[in-house]
C-alpha cells in the first residue's frame, strides 16, 4: 500500500467542554489540534482537516478544511466519509484518521495500522489497547478497548460508508464489523495514549501528561 493521507477529526460540538473547538484549546502553549498536526503529519503523505462551520478560524493550521456532507452532526463516521471523499480526489487509496482532542496518540498509528492490514482487500483498522483489570470487572467480553476515531479507512468504500450514514448507522464498530475490521493493538504505559479532551478536568490532565 502506498502511504495513506491523514485526517483530523474535529467535527464534534465538544458538549462537555461547553462547546466551540476543543481542538483550539492549548497546553503547553499550543493548541490541541497543532500538537495532532505535528505528530501525524510525519506519518502519513499528505493532511486535511475535517470540520464544520467557518474553515477561517483554522487558517492558522495551514491544512486544507473538510467538511461533513451527512448533515445533522452524524458523528466521526461523517469526518470519515468527508476525508474519504477528499482522499479520492486526491487519488488515494486510504486514509489515516486521528481525533483532534488527543495530543499523545503513538507516532507509529500509522505503520501500526497498517502493517495490521496486510492481505485485507479493503484495509480497515481501528486502534485498540489493553483493557485494564478495573475495566475488566467491570463487566464486557472485550479485553481491549477500540479507540474509534483512529483508524485506517479504505476509499474503495466510501459509497457503502455514505449508504449506511444516510441510512441512519451512527455506531463505528457496528460499520467496521461488517466490513471484516481488524485491530491493532498499542501499549498504554505509562498512560493511555489515546487519552482525549473531553472536560475541564481532562484539559488539567492534558497539561500534568505534557510535564
Amino acid at each position: 500500500m502506498t502511504k495513506p493521507l491523514g485526517v483530523i477529526l474535529a467535527g464534534g460540538l465538544a458538549t462537555r467542554m461547553g462547546g466551540g473547538d476543543k481542538g483550539l484549546l492549548q497546553i503547553g502553549g499550543q493548541s490541541l489540534l497543532t500538537r495532532v498536526r505535528d505528530r501525524l503529519a510525519p506519518q502519513v503523505s499528505g493532511l486535511a482537516l475535517n470540520a464544520n462551520g467557518d474553515a477561517e478560524r483554522f487558517a492558522d493550521l495551514d491544512l486544507p478544511v473538510v467538511a461533513d456532507s451527512i448533515d445533522g452532526f452524524a458523528g466521526p463516521l461523517a469526518g470519515v466519509l468527508a476525508g474519504l471523499d477528499w482522499a479520492a480526489e486526491q487519488g488515494a487509496e486510504a486514509i489515516i484518521t486521528a481525533a483532534a482532542d488527543t495530543p499523545f496518540f503513538p507516532t507509529n498509528l500509522a505503520a501500526q495500522l497498517v502493517a495490521a492490514s496486510e492481505g485485507q482487500k479493503h484495509p480497515l483498522v481501528l486502534a485498540t489497547t489493553p483493557r485494564t483489570g478495573e475495566e475488566l470487572k467491570s463487566g464486557g467480553r472485550s479485553k481491549v478497548n477500540r479507540h474509534p476515531t483512529f483508524g485506517l479507512w479504505p476509499v474503495a468504500l466510501r459509497e457503502d460508508l455514505r449508504t449506511a450514514l444516510n441510512d441512519g448507522l451512527r455506531k463505528v464498530v457496528l460499520w467496521t464489523d461488517q466490513h471484516g475490521g481488524r485491530e491493532a493493538l498499542f501499549e498504554a504505559q505509562p498512560f493511555d495514549p489515546f487519552f482525549n479532551v473531553n472536560t475541564p478536568a481532562d484539559l488539567k490532565r492534558a497539561e500534568e501528561l505534557l510535564r
